[in-house]
């Protein structure tokens, strides 16, 4: 592999996981009780979903990729805003928030994973394109997101120390406004 190609994919294993950092600092902030646990979930979840999408768009290949582009940007929105939405709703009611971004619960986990990983599927793409090892490329992606999603998850539960129930309604209000950016980039691009 040429030094270009692996700083290539360095790069864009942090743009792919820019969403998981906002996501997780959310997650992280709005979980009632941190446990090392907890942040192993969502770093293991979001980084095997960033590593599995690439191999999946590349191996899917343009055809069904043009398909599924269509339609990637709405369901991105629809699951950050569902849960965004429950978490400012929990806000509201005054109560504890702990069902609303519970990773112990895989339902949840597992929307937000696919919700920021969609893009993946559109850079797996791109790399067989490029005849970039889509193997190595994801292996990298894979371990940055995790690194970063774990990162993040622990800063978010420091920051939640700070805000305290604040960060329920911050964490919403992120969590929709990412799903808003994705929308639109898909939309006006």
């Amino acid at each position: 592999m040429v030094v270009h190609d692996l700083l290539t994919i360095i790069l864009v294993g942090f743009g792919l996981s820019a969403d998981c950092f906002a996501v997780s600092l959310s997650v992280g902030a709005a979980t009632i009780s941190f446990s090392p646990k907890n942040m192993l979930r969502i770093a293991i979840a979001f980084g095997c979903f960033q590593m599995a999408m690439p191999v999946v768009g590349w191996l899917i290949g343009q055809t069904i990729v043009g398909l599924i582009s269509r339609y990637d940007h709405w369901v991105a929105f629809a699951m950050l805003a569902f849960i965004g939405g429950k978490m400012m709703a929990e806000f509201i009611r005054n109560s504890s928030g702990s069902d609303v971004a519970d990773v112990n619960k895989i339902s949840t986990l597992i929307i937000l994973a696919i919700a920021t990983s969609i893009d993946a599927l559109a850079v797996g793409l791109s790399f067989a394109l490029l005849r970039i090892n889509i193997f190595v490329a994801s292996l990298i992606i894979g371990v940055i997101t995790f690194s970063v999603s774990a990162f993040s998850f622990w800063l978010g539960r420091k920051v939640s120390v700070l805000i305290g129930k604040w960060a329920l309604l911050g964490g919403g209000i992120i969590l929709i406004g990412i799903g808003i950016r994705i929308l639109l980039t898909h939309i006006y691009v």
